[in-house]
């Protein structure tokens, strides 16, 4: 049967919509007819065959009942109408060896990994399935190279579109598209690839014509179809690549310029889209948040996760008055499953709170809610005086007199006494001198340090991750108290930018400034400005980015420092791996200076105060010292980020090379 055969459909046998839904949506399980009341013909050749599907139609109230399994729905659909008039063309199994003696039977094919290696006896990694870049000769065969010495126009129209899945935890799509015009006598096939953004491919497919077959240019308005893409994780995105066969020898000229293969980028269904909340780890938050003033304090009760999903910590925050509130706390879910309340303390009355609650989990989704916290009701004035109130006051009056007088008797009567010893001391040999020892008090508790990061948004996006992913490893693993402006935003607004980096420059007990090309070109620009205006009164432009005027701050704080003979080691500087030494400005000349990520233990040794060597012995900090931050999720993120960012650098220099050259 010839695969470009279309299965008839009518507009009142609702089979589309059998397909796309699942099961469980469908109030009646879909049934099948064979009456032909559909009334639709082929547009081929009337074949036995072609009559057969002619007659095949599709009703939802006719005879007996029958569920579409998946593997029906993916032969009905191949021949599905996306608009009235327009077929769905689906590849058939067959061989390699049947499409390269040009068999009519093998029409449109799919070719799988295992034929190929059968066939050619070349093996290839199963990621990549049947879809290695093979030169044109050998899957067409060696006895006609004329077939692979023309070029075709890349695909067009590509559109996914997704089908019913039998595992609710992923999604599965199918990928379409129409043949370009260009050189269709000469297309040989196509090669359908899935990939995540920016990560490996998923899946690949290789579908082909039949030696002998040259299409016409009718043909590029038909649609044709690939075969499901399954076990597409959810919440992700994706992208499709249809590529026209066969592919051009100068294969990196033409890959660059696409012009034989055409890319849609999808994105997967959410877990809440697809599934309810309370299946979904990631993105659960809680949806019920209650609010009740107790006096000074507010009790908070919100729903707690199914016990399924396993969360047992959350935390909460509140802003409010220039002030920060955050409560971190466990539940036990042996007593409470469904609801729990906590105590919000030390809140100011009449103000208003901007508050969230989320999991403590990476990357979770935050619920926020806002309460108006009332002042205290105040208390009703005191009655008017009487004669009693009266007396009471001027007794209280003169017994206050009176002791103030005494007091001052004592303070004068004291003094007299040390003037006299202090005469009987001068004239009598002086004592010897001791002091003594301390009294200890009570054990403190250990406080984290409090790091400050200074950074420069001028070196792009990627440098930022970096600067965002090692500020979250400082804190998960390093125990620091990391103070980050992308962390702070409301008090970054309240404050002002440098008044927030002043106040947190004071607080703080270590400053780390991280180092980079823009922040050098930053600081140059503003020191040639000040030297062009240096005669001119009037206020420097930081374009945006204060960082500069922050590592300033720290240059001065440090030059009024070691005037005065204090201790230095606050201020420390740093730089990743894909930054160079010239990178330190010289207003840090001074600072501790570390490159990271190989300086980490370095850097846990100075915030903590500790030493890593010793006699006999060497001190090595879990998931820091070595490799052992890559063992944690947080040093994983951090590499893959310092990756990326160094992947962007090199890029932007190799580009600017070629401007150098082209000027």
């Amino acid at each position: 049967m010839s695969p470009r055969a279309a299965i008839g459909l009518s507009r009142g046998c609702g089979l589309r919509r059998c397909l796309l839904a699942s099961p469980a949506s469908l109030s009646s399980p879909c049934m099948l007819s064979f009456s032909g009341r559909c009334g639709v013909s082929s547009p081929f050749s009337h074949t036995d065959s072609d009559r057969l599907r002619e007659a095949l139609c599709v009703d939802v109230t006719a005879m007996a009942p029958l569920r579409l399994l998946p593997w029906l729905q993916l032969f009905l659909f191949a021949g599905l109408s996306k608009e009235d008039g327009q077929l769905v063309i689906s590849a058939q199994d067959c061989t390699l060896d049947c499409v390269i003696k040009g068999d009519p039977k093998c029409e449109f094919c799919r070719i799988s990994q295992e034929d190929i290696e059968l066939t050619l006896g070349i093996k290839t990694d199963k990621i990549f399935g049947s879809c290695v870049p093979w030169p044109c000769h050998f899957l067409m065969g060696l006895d006609s190279p004329s077939l692979c010495q023309h070029f075709v126009g890349a695909p067009r129209d590509v559109t996914v579109e997704f089908v019913y899945s039998q595992d609710p935890g992923y999604d599965t799509v199918v990928v379409s598209w129409r043949p370009s015009q260009y050189g269709i006598s000469f297309l040989r096939g196509f090669q359908v690839s899935v990939q995540a953004l920016g990560g490996m491919l998923v899946g690949c497919q290789l579908l082909l014509f039949q030696r002998n077959l040259s299409l016409e240019a009718v043909d590029a308005e038909k649609v044709y179809q690939s075969d499901p893409f399954p076990a597409l994780a959810l919440g992700s995105q994706y992208v499709a690549t249809v590529m026209a066969l066969p592919v051009p020898e100068q294969w990196e000229k033409y890959q660059q310029e696409e012009k034989y293969q055409q890319s849609k980028q999808f994105s997967t269904q959410t877990c809440t889209k697809k599934r309810v909340l309370a299946k979904c780890r990631r993105d659960w938050y809680p949806t019920d948040i209650a609010v009740e003033q107790e006096g000074a304090d507010v009790i908070v009760t919100f729903n707690l996760a199914p016990p399924s999903l396993g969360i047992n910590g959350y935390f909460s925050y509140c802003y409010g008055a220039g002030t920060r509130n955050y409560t971190e706390f466990k539940v036990n879910p042996s007593e409470n499953q469904t609801h729990h309340s906590f105590r919000l303390a030390g809140l100011r009355g009449g103000v208003n709170y901007s508050c969230g609650i989320a999991a403590d989990q990476v990357d979770p989704v935050h619920k926020g809610f806002t309460f108006h916290m009332k002042p205290p009701p105040q208390e009703p004035p005191p009655p008017g005086p009487n004669l009693e109130s009266v007396i009471l006051v001027l007794l209280l009056f003169v017994t206050v007199l009176l002791a103030l007088v005494a007091v001052g008797f004592l303070l004068f009567l004291k003094k007299w006494k040390e003037g006299r010893r202090k005469r009987a001391e001068m004239q009598a040999p002086a004592p010897c001198n001791y002091k003594e020892a301390p009294r200890e008090g009570p054990p403190t508790q250990p406080r984290p340090p409090r790091l400050l990061l200074c950074y420069s948004n001028r070196d792009g996006p990627a440098h930022i991750g970096v600067v965002m992913r090692l500020a979250a490893f400082l804190q998960q693993h390093m125990s620091t108290q990391v103070h980050l402006d992308l962390w702070e935003g409301l008090s970054l607004v309240e404050e002002g930018p440098m008044g927030w980096y002043t106040r947190r420059m004071q607080e703080s007990d270590f400053v780390l400034a991280v180092c980079s090309r823009g922040l050098c070109q930053l600081l140059d620009k503003r020191a040639q400005h000040h030297r062009e205006k240096e005669e001119e009164e009037e206020e420097e432009s930081w374009d945006g980015d204060v960082s500069a005027a922050a590592v300033s701050l720290i240059g001065e704080e440090m030059g009024w420092a070691a005037s005065r003979g204090q201790d230095l080691s606050k201020y420390m500087a740093a730089i990743f791996e894909y930054s160079r030494e010239t990178d330190f400005p010289g207003l840090l000349g001074l600072a501790s200076r570390y490159v990271l990520p190989q300086d980490l233990p370095l850097l846990f040794s100075h915030l903590h105060g500790v030493a890593l060597h010793g006699p006999g012995r060497q001190l090595l900090v879990e998931n820091v010292s070595g490799e052992g931050y890559l063992s944690v999720p947080a040093g994983a993120a951090l590499s893959r980020a310092i990756t990326e960012a160094k992947g962007a650098g090199e890029d932007e220099g190799r580009l600017g090379g070629e401007e150098e050259a082209l000027l």
